[in-house]
């Protein structure tokens, strides 16, 4: 793998975007404002595969912070616009290797979702696009490799633009990583808090336009698009995506159930338009599987889950009201999941999911209560995850979460009450990365409650796993101060899991 100066790379990349001129022209077209604003990113790794992404964002449809919220839709450009796109093995472009026309149609916002075959495993490249007198920024990506000794990957979520800057993306750029996985709340649909640093700028969305427009905003943040052009990301969705806590088809704050599958439906197209996902996925949008499978050699097999789309309304009372036909995951997400699991050969094997999976009593004393929202309120479901890991006897499970604004280390537990259990599988949890957190006083409860959790921190951030054969190693980074822009990060806890032997252990 290539040592390279990421920051030197970004800046470089696009002074070298601005030069970019091959020969021919898709189309003879002249943009009076930059349409690649929104930057570029690549996902969906594969050994020989992987998928570019950049949105178009013309004149008559660039986003308005300060907009009107009541003003009108903006009238949408109707005629599809090709974009030329190269791969090639070096930053300066000498050594192509593919390179082709994506045409860009309005029905996605001119978003552009190209996948890439036949390239080599475990290989760095760059990436760029053009279209008309207009040139992308570029990006770098990498195959995912058939073999590897070593694999370095970020996990990250919950980024309320509002709330704080993204000097977690900014610093996360700067590293040394193969991979960046994003476990929801990529945009918000509304404000919440208090001390803003920065202003939506519109309501609420619930019509298409309004999510993309919100896409877009978060998606103009350079450092987020720092972090993007860097290297491969792989993304699900948590609720924020499109309405506070919604349940399948059921959301608290939208009781019209068929308004509310039409906004669901909108949202699930934005997320497909500005996401690095392949173009298979926009054959519908009623229903959008997110959930798959990636294998990084024999060393990682990574799994992605959905526990938003199919899961069982929200419990309303007590955890204890729980039924076995409760679900999280759905039953087709998994019976796929335990066929996934007991096909893995891998060494490591990552599941990721959106929360926190540990039980997690929030009151002092001998009263008890739970988020249920979370694995809380679905216990037979979290039963069934754990049937499904320890019946295919896959090696060393770990679990990564996010949507609680905490870090969180923890031993998975058959029984949580039993504090001599042996854990089953390890879990961590990154914080926000600017999503505000919870309090202090409520952490230092649920670490008093809850002997499984080993650590918890208010930071914001995001968390790096470094795996090799012999452990899995997670660095917790955090932010000094979300409110103020490049602001400095560090380490400031680390943890490593043995190989063979689940179980938190500090470094």
């Amino acid at each position: 793998m290539p040592r390279i100066d990421r920051r030197s790379f970004l800046a470089g990349g696009l002074a070298a975007a601005a030069i970019w001129r091959p020969p021919g022209s898709a189309r003879a077209a002249s943009f009076k404002t930059d349409p690649f604003s929104l930057g570029v990113a690549s996902g969906s790794p594969r050994a020989d595969s992987v998928v570019l992404w950049t949105r178009l964002i013309l004149e008559e449809t660039a986003v308005a912070v300060s907009a009107d919220p009541f003003a009108p839709a903006p009238q949408p450009v109707t005629d599809p616009i090709d974009v030329e796109w190269m791969v090639a093995e070096d930053e300066a472009f000498s050594k192509p290797v593919q390179s082709g026309l994506f045409r860009a149609v309005p029905e996605f916002a001119h978003s552009v979702h190209v996948e890439v075959k036949g390239l080599q495993p475990g290989r760095w490249y760059f990436y760029r696009f053009r279209s008309g007198n207009a040139a992308s920024p570029v990006g770098r990506t990498r195959t995912a490799p058939e073999s590897a000794d070593a694999f370095r990957f970020a996990f990250a979520s919950c980024q309320q633009y509002e709330q704080g800057y993204y000097s977690a993306y900014g610093d996360m750029a700067g590293k040394d990583l193969d991979l960046v996985v994003h476990l929801g709340d990529y945009i918000y649909e509304r404000s919440y808090g208090a001390q803003l640093v920065r202003k939506h700028g519109t309501g609420v969305p619930s019509m298409l336009y309004e999510y993309r427009d919100r896409y877009a905003l978060y998606k103009s943040d350079p450092q987020l698009q720092a972090a993007h052009a860097a290297f491969p990301w792989l993304a699900v969705w948590d609720d924020h995506e499109v309405i506070n806590n919604y349940s399948n088809d059921h959301a608290p704050d939208a009781p019209d159930q068929a308004a509310f599958l039409a906004r669901r439906r909108a949202a699930y197209q934005a997320w497909f338009e500005h996401m690095p996902v392949s173009l298979g996925l926009a054959a519908g949008f009623d229903a959008l599987r997110i959930y798959d499978h990636y294998r990084f050699g024999n060393l990682l097999a990574l799994t992605l889950l959905d526990t938003r789309q199919y899961r069982s309304p929200q419990l309303k009372g007590s955890a204890a009201a729980d039924q076995p036909e409760r679900t999280m995951l759905g039953s087709a997400q998994e019976e796929w999941l335990g066929r996934t699991l007991g096909g893995s050969q891998a060494k490591w094997n990552i599941i990721a999911q959106q929360t926190l999976l540990s039980e997690r009593d929030t009151r002092a004393g001998p009263d008890t209560g739970y988020n249920l929202d979370g694995w809380d309120g679905y216990r037979a479901a979290r039963a069934r995850l754990l049937d499904a890991v320890q019946s295919s006897a896959i090696r060393n499970p770990v679990i990564i979460g996010g949507d609680l604004h905490a870090f969180y280390a923890a031993d998975v537990k058959r029984d949580f009450a039993d504090e001599k259990a042996a854990p089953i599988v390890t879990e961590f949890v990154g914080g926000s990365i600017t999503s505000d957190a919870p309090s202090a006083a409520s952490l230092a409860t649920a670490l008093a409650e809850n002997p499984h959790l080993k650590f918890a921190s208010d930071k914001h951030g995001y968390a790096v796993m470094r795996l090799s054969d012999r452990s899995a190693e997670v660095d917790f980074i955090g932010i000094a101060d979300r409110k103020q822009q490049n602001s400095p990060a560090n380490v400031f806890q680390s943890f490593a899991v043995a190989d063979g032997a689940a179980g938190v252990n500090r470094l």
